[in-house]
């Protein structure tokens, strides 16, 4: 099953929660101090804010997928179309131990398509700077800055945003 993903950076976490859950109908299913997100069933979204960005709004688009067969499936087409991939492989991010990869479109935005292995106790296991989502490319006209992007990814993504 594949699961619509999305990422935003808020200002002030108690106040959205209290948006979101309205706006939901249901509480988040995960809560952390920088971080809630909700699992929607109808339709299928994976909704995540954070007070971890340097301003708010978007932080990245993404397709969650249920076994690591679909996550390879998607990556195949991405490979497919010709598109520039930056494979993280398993990492941690948002509480989670993932397998993943990003490809960001023509108008800079981050898609990020992974396949969850199960969650883990902090944001990230190494130590990210506090003020990064996880470890999404920036947008290209910013990308020489980032070690995330696929423009400026370095040759191993394990060194990528710390890791």
């Amino acid at each position: 099953m594949k699961r619509f993903h999305v990422h935003l950076h808020v200002n002030d976490l108690d106040k959205n929660i209290g948006f979101y859950s309205a706006l939901f109908n249901q509480p988040p299913t995960r809560t952390e101090g920088d971080y809630a997100k909700w699992m929607l069933e109808d339709p299928p979204v994976n909704f995540a804010i954070s007070t971890r960005g340097t301003s708010t709004g978007l932080d990245h688009l993404g397709i969650q997928v249920s076994s690591a067969d679909e996550l390879g499936a998607l990556k195949a087409q991405a490979q497919a179309a010709d598109m520039a991939l930056l494979d993280e492989g398993e990492t941690t991010c948002c509480y989670a131990r993932s397998d993943k990869y990003w490809i960001t479109d023509p108008q800079g935005v981050a898609w990020e398509q992974f396949h969850t292995l199960g969650n883990i106790p902090v944001f990230n296991e190494a130590a990210a700077p506090a003020a990064t989502a996880c470890c999404a490319p920036a947008p290209a006209a910013s990308s020489a800055n980032v070690c995330c992007s696929p423009a400026a990814a370095p040759a191993s993504a394990a060194g990528c945003c710390g890791r």
